[in-house]
């Protein structure tokens, strides 16, 4: 496909563009630019097919299955997107007085209480603009929170070697060293290795539940009480709440503070730059040190509360990103606390539903062909049947939350097919690669989490294609190495394009 500079002809153009009714006012001295912006040249036609053959490039939810596992890409209701297009939603200004912003105030108010009796917290401030960030305020609140007891010593944060990425990441921005917790044979917290990990210099143990290879920590509470007997604090990573949300709560495992991501769990679509949103929520004890910008209710009026002295100040811009704020109330109150719950039950079984396909080699070949073939109808696949004789390994076999974790190491060491290459062959059967090579404790890991959203005759086509995918591994591997074969890009040279990056068009 053609960059739109590639197409531009000198003189080209389209469309009507009104006369200025202002006078013209000239840049000061020193800001205008030299010569102007060399900017493409092509008809108003060109351009609406250009950004047309963009738009089906691009792979999102509303293009089929998206199994990108600890991400949540799931369709979100179309009703929270128009309550967040209200005119008195997107017309409000941040610097409007209290008086003037009363509805807005409103839904932070009750999207905090809301947030407090989901998660068990007593305050939630909307402040961090996505998960990471909620991480690292929350961090700061903790260590903010040890020099106020004079326990500044406590500089160290436990992390399991499952987390996310970003946990170790945030807690040395914080300025903390990190302690990396082995997981124990099963994927979970080794509690003896957590009680030799504690010590007088554990300011707290970040841990996300389900844990990032899908499994439920059984022991968090447990956990819990050697991180506070210790004297540090326990932070939950949000990232996985959609498995739990209405069923069980972080507060009651025991966790002193933790970030959501609203822009994974509640109605907001995920991806493609944002807006996010990463609440970041506490325990009273907590509560003093969270970042300026939260709504209180004084009578029938909402007003924003003072900044206390102990709090860490602002950690964003006014108040965060309110819209997706919207989305969430809107999406927690159209389904109540029996559809919240529903939602996790669902994403929980339809990863089960899929993982039990996938390692027992479920699927009747008729089914199989036909399910397979809607996924790619372009490759005729009348033969890629599901077949008990082919089957993947789960990383940790028994039942899973709401995401789960394949090995592919035996298919390489039998065939030299990789995890890499496995994944690039799915976007030929029209789906998106699940998350490769995570948690880095899981050699060739490919993870799924199908979500509450998809439907069973979806998941049973992702399976046939799957083992299709998994047919040609064994029979004829080389067309694998070559995919995608669909894609206007198809097998680029990752490593270099990393080290190498294009990232603005040359002008000849």
């Amino acid at each position: 496909m053609k960059l739109i500079f590639e197409k531009s002809i000198p003189g080209a153009g389209g469309g009507f563009i009104r006369e200025c009714d202002v006078d013209r006012a000239e840049a000061p001295a020193g800001y205008a630019r030299a010569r102007p912006p060399v900017l493409p040249e092509v008809a108003e036609s060109e351009a609406g097919r250009h950004f047309s053959a963009l738009a089906r490039n691009a792979f999102g939810v509303n293009s089929g299955f998206y199994p990108l596992g600890s991400c949540t890409m799931k369709y979100n209701p179309a009703m929270c997107e128009e309550a967040a297009g209200l005119p008195g939603f997107t017309d409000v200004h941040p610097l409007q007085p209290e008086r003037a912003a009363q509805g807005c105030l409103e839904v932070l108010y009750k999207t905090e209480r809301l947030l407090c009796e989901l998660t068990g917290m007593d305050a939630v401030n909307f402040s961090p603009a996505a998960g990471a960030h909620g991480e690292l305020t929350a961090l700061m609140m903790i260590k903010a929170y040890h020099a106020s007891r004079n326990e500044s010593f406590r500089n160290e944060i436990i992390v399991p070697d499952s987390a996310h990425g970003t946990n170790p990441a945030s807690a040395g921005m914080a300025g903390f060293t990190v302690v990396n917790l082995p997981s124990a044979a099963d994927g979970r917290i080794d509690i003896r290795k957590l009680r030799e990990a504690v010590s007088d210099k554990t300011a707290g143990m970040m841990l996300t539940n389900p844990n990032t290879l899908g499994l439920f920590e059984r022991d968090a509470a447990e956990a819990a009480g050697i991180v506070h007997r210790a004297g540090g604090l326990m932070y939950y990573d949000g990232a996985n709440m959609n498995a739990i949300m209405g069923v069980t709560r972080p507060g009651d495992m025991g966790f002193d503070a933790l970030h959501l991501n609203l822009h994974k769990t509640f109605a907001t679509p995920h991806g493609g730059g944002g807006p996010g949103s990463g609440p970041v929520g506490c325990g009273a004890a907590l509560a003093p040190f969270l970042p300026s910008g939260r709504v209180i209710k004084n009578g029938n009026e909402y007003r924003w509360d003072v900044c206390g002295p102990q709090s860490i100040g602002r950690v964003k811009q006014f108040y965060g990103n309110f819209l997706v704020v919207v989305k969430t109330l809107a999406y927690i109150t159209a389904l109540g606390a029996d559809g919240l719950a529903e939602a996790s039950e669902n994403a929980v079984l339809n990863a089960n539903y899929l993982m039990s396909m996938l390692t027992r080699g479920f699927g009747a070949p008729d089914q199989g062909a036909d399910s397979a073939a809607a996924f790619a109808p372009e490759t005729g696949a009348s033969d890629a049947a599901c077949s008990s004789s082919y089957s993947f390994e789960a990383a940790y076999p028994g039942t899973c939350m709401h995401e789960f974790v394949l090995t592919l190491e035996s298919l390489k060491k039998k065939t030299g097919v990789t995890a890499l290459d496995f994944a690039k062959s799915m976007i030929d059967k029209g789906m998106h690669p699940p998350t490769m090579y995570f948690p880095l404790i899981v050699k060739e890991a490919l993870m799924f989490e199908p979500t509450e959203t998809e439907t069973k005759e979806t998941l049973d086509g992702a399976a046939a294609a799957l083992f299709e995918i998994l047919r040609l591994a064994e029979t004829n591997p080389a067309p694998l190495k070559e995919a995608p074969v669909s894609t206007c890009v198809s097998r680029p040279d990752e490593a270099a394009a990393a080290r190498n990056a294009k990232v603005r068009y040359i002008f000849p």
